[in-house]
């Protein structure tokens, strides 16, 4: 069927008539001038896919008439262009695909329709671990390692990349995937199938949001759900509203882009923007380099919109120019853009489209700042660091609280280190990591924090040797910048070696700190530091001995890192002494934007990109030399405990089930607000006494071989074990933190995987309690592939994070929400009832229905089914099993 917007279609330039694009400007509708930028990206996704099939002439009427359906929760398709994966998440879903390969041609179906149709590209970007650091071969040393201990995930990989196609690897070494994206993936403008449209994207990373600054529509999706998107399924969601962020002034010379973020986080999360899209405009902005503006946008999850949205301006295409993409192919893009009426002037505030909220931040009111110690949103002033560490050790332990008593606030520890006598205290640093996407990407920033090195060594400063120093760039152009400017050997002079291109720390891949060190915290009870220039903070995610982890600009973690503690005023207290004896303070090292703009302009330069990017799909040959098969279906070994053949379809048949009450559930955890993916399916290191633990060891590995949760994402006997193995865990059954429950037949405190075993083997259902936010943090999709192997069938909840009961859906687990007003303590509800959650026949997105429990009570619930399209979902079992279902019939 042909397009009902063909009429719009004409060619960008007479002069290649082969070369369209959908004019919306020819709408000459008033309604389509006042659209956010963020809904036009929408609007011309739907015209261009608009036939009988996929997208209809009503769903683009919906989305022209936004202002009205946004509140009318009007269901809209969205095929975006482009996937990007990472290879903690990326790993799963090419198993995924293979175990779908499995299914399908079990039902008769033709195995190779499971293949994406979406391109996609993957980054590996998760697997290296800070081993070796404050060592000029500490880059080399942990490449070597990290191939050493996912040799088998990459042969998987590689598999991968040949028996599908559309799909490229991009391998490990090459950078952080968001960077990647930014530099040299991205397009801002499609040129495809002859035709100019504009560039979106959704990942399987939550910080995917990142592209966002550059003008490209893009948001973090779970990992069941972009493997749909690849299959060729449009994103089926609610027309979101819009929050209008408007920027005004200036930010004082001070103030780094990592200060705003923080203050547009705290601001954002007491706004309540979750399920929305944020865009921004006003004056402000057009002061924003497009790496600041990244910078705010990669931080969207931790503020809780869907998309954090910088409209395409000038500046944007300077972007492109400076990063080496084709001069010929930028004209073009600007020459669409400005045809569509996507073009922006920030400073004409006649193009200011309507929002369904306006809100301001004048960048003037800024001031340096951190964000801790447990929480993005917890912005704390530079200025008050001190103050309320202190007030933070003896609070209620809780988001701000330690609650270490009052004669102990002052408890130091001495230790020995290399042959030299040091203590730890409360406060003390133990970890300063220049990581994670967010700063990486950022050269003012990252050449602010080299010319502070550089001041600090002429002034005679150091760092501790036991503090563990990382810098972990987000691609190789800024190792280039910041050695060619001559700042990387000050860098490295402070501890601050290049340690390897991935997330590393800020993912919880910080590797050990030194034994002495672990002792005195253990021996003291100390709450140890880490400082960060990432994007997250939560309980035991960065390393199990850091009780506390402040984010931080880079040119602060370096100045936390030379103090050694954050219990220090740097208005009134010195940095440290030199030598010579002379008081150093902050002010006296931290540069001027003026210097640091000044080399950026000198060293920042379109030459490194073409240079790095040219080769970076070749340049590692340790993975140009690994050997996969050619097999288009994976051959499963069954001695492996990486790459293991998923549980999801066994038994799947094309006859869809009807969907039953869940009876006398028991409750296996009672959780909180704030309960984050982290909690709930953690990354990090492989604790020695877990369940994960106990099952590796029983296949013969030493705990040296374990590796982290991430690394062991393709097998589903550790990713089960490790669902809930959080060490912060607070769950309300227990009286202290930790990964265990109560399993109420016996009346036992099990770990929760042991509990959750015994339940299935009795044949009993699970559903977990929680409070607000739950889900909050990284778009894992184990946390709902593990809660569904514990045999988890509903989660009720105050509210979810948005990837997060996306998640649920995909893999058939019932996201339940309290009614407004109403929640465990309201309904008197203890977590040791049994639920009876009644299912009826026909269900209604966002309809409530009855849970009973055996004391007699019952009370109604929303069913956080939002479209249509999951409740066809929901009724297949998930998401994959419909693809499935879809392919072989």
């Amino acid at each position: 069927m042909s397009n009902p917007f063909a009429q719009l279609v004409e060619p960008l330039d007479p002069k290649e008539p082969q070369k369209k694009f959908f004019n919306l400007s020819k709408l000459k509708d008033a309604r389509y001038a006042c659209l956010p930028f963020s809904i036009r990206v929408l609007l011309e996704a739907a015209i261009r896919n608009c036939d009988e099939f996929l997208v209809k002439k009503a769903d683009v009427e919906n989305i022209l008439n936004w202002k009205v359906m946004q509140h009318k929760n009007v269901e809209v398709p969205f095929k975006p262009a482009r996937v990007i994966l990472q290879d903690f998440t990326g790993v799963p879903a090419v198993v995924d695909f293979a175990a779908m390969r499995d299914a399908v041609k079990k039902l008769g179906g033709d195995p190779e329709k499971i293949n994406p149709i979406c391109p996609a590209d993957l980054v590996i970007d998760h697997s290296i671990q800070v081993d070796f650091n404050r060592r000029s071969d500490s880059l080399q040393k942990n490449q070597d390692l990290e191939f050493e201990r996912n040799k088998e995930r990459f042969e998987f990989l590689k598999w991968g990349s040949q028996a599908f196609k559309n799909m490229r690897i991009i391998p490990p070494g090459s950078g952080i995937i968001h960077q990647v994206n930014l530099e040299y993936l991205a397009r801002v403008v499609m040129d495809q199938d002859s035709y100019y449209y504009p560039d979106s994207v959704v990942g399987t990373d939550s910080h995917t949001t990142m592209i966002d600054g550059l003008g490209v529509l893009g948001w973090g999706v779970g990992g069941i759900e972009a493997e749909a998107v690849m299959l060729g399924q449009p994103i089926s969601m609610v027309l979101p509203e819009v929050v209008g962020y408007k920027l005004l002034g200036n930010p004082q010379p001070l103030v780094t882009s990592t200060d705003i973020v923080l203050t547009i986080t705290k601001h954002l999360r007491q706004v309540g923007v979750v399920g929305k899209f944020v865009e921004f405009f006003g004056p402000g902005v057009a002061q924003l380099s497009i790496a600041d503006r990244a910078t705010i946008a990669n931080m969207c999850p931790e503020y809780g919109a869907t998309a954090a949205f910088f409209p395409v301006d000038d500046i944007s295409i300077g972007y492109l120019i400076q990063t080496g993409r084709d001069k010929e192919k930028v004209t073009c893009t600007k020459k669409y853009l400005e045809a569509v009426g996507m073009l922006r002037d920030f400073k004409n505030s006649s193009q200011d489209p309507d929002f369904t909220q306006v809100v301001e931040l004048d960048l003037c009111t800024v001031v340096p700042c951190c964000s801790g110690p447990k929480r993005p949103q917890d912005k704390v002033a530079v200025s008050d660091m001190k103050n309320d560490f202190e007030t933070c050790l003896g609070a209620k332990q809780g988001f701000k609280g330690f609650q270490i008593a009052p004669g102990h606030h002052n408890s130091r520890v001495k230790f020995n280190f290399e042959g030299h006598d040091f203590e730890l205290a409360h406060g003390s640093v133990v970890i300063a990591a220049i990581t994670s996407c967010t700063n990486t990407s950022n050269p003012s920033v990252m050449l602010g924090a080299g010319l502070l090195a550089k001041k600090a060594v002429e002034a005679g400063l150091t760092v501790k040797p036991y503090i563990k120093t990382s810098l972990s760039p987000g691609s190789g152009v800024v190792t280039y910048y910041l050695r060619e400017s001559g700042v990387m050997t000050y860098l490295s002079k402070l501890g601050f070696d290049v340690v390897g291109y991935g997330c590393m720390t800020c993912i919880g891949n910080s590797g050990p700190l030194p034994e002495p060190v672990v002792e005195a915290i253990t021996q003291g009870d100390l709450v140890a530091v880490g400082v960060l220039s990432g994007n997250r903070n939560f309980e035991g995610r960065v390393h199990p001995n850091t009780r506390a982890n402040y984010l931080a600009s880079p040119p602060l973690v370096i100045a936390y890192a030379i103090a050694g503690t954050v219990r220090i005023d740097f208005e009134k207290e010195p940095l440290g002494i030199n030598a010579s004896g002379k008081k150093i303070f902050l002010k006296d090292i931290w540069p001027t934007r003026n210097e640091i703009q000044a080399v950026e302009r000198q060293f920042v330069i379109p030459g490194m990109f073409k240079e790095v990017y040219q080769k970076i799909e070749t340049v590692n040959k340790a993975w140009n030399a690994l050997d996969a098969p050619s097999d288009k279906l994976y051959t499963w070994n069954p001695k492996s405990t990486y790459i293991k053949s998923p549980p999801f379809f066994d038994g799947l048949t094309l006859a869809l089930q009807t969907p039953k009450t869940i009876e006398d559930a028991y409750v296996l955890l009672n959780f909180g607000d704030s309960v984050t993916t982290d909690h709930i399916s953690p990354a990090g290191n492989i604790a020695r006494n877990s369940p994960a633990a106990r099952y590796l060891t029983s296949r013969g590995l030493t705990p040296r071989e374990f590796n982290s949760y991430g690394s062991r994402r393709g097998n589903d006997a550790v990713m089960a074990r490790g669902t809930f193995a959080n060490i912060r865990l607070v769950n309300k059954f227990v009286d202290k933190q930790g990964p265990q429950t109560v399993h109420f037949p016996s009346g036992e405190i099990l770990d929760v995987f042991d509990a959750a075993e015994r339940y299935q083997q009795a044949g009993h259902p699970l559903i977990v309690l929680a409070g607000k936010e739950y889900g909050a943090g990284s778009s894992r999709d184990w946390a709902a592939k593990g809660p569904f192997l514990l045999g988890v069938k509903a989660v009720l909840a105050e509210s979810y994070e948005r990837i997060h009961r996306s998640n649920l859906v995909g893999m058939g687990v019932i996201p339940l929400q309290y009614l407004p007003g109403e929640h465990a303590g309201t309904l008197g509800l203890t977590g040791r009832e049994r639920y009876t959650i009644i299912i009826p026949e026909k269900l209604k997105p966002q309809m409530n229905i009855q849970i009973k429990l055996d004391t007699g009570k019952s009370f109604e619930v929303i069913l956080r089914f939002d479209t249509d399209v999951e409740l066809t979902y929901f009724h297949n079992g998930g998401i994959l099993n419909y693809m499935i279902r879809q392919m072989a019939s």
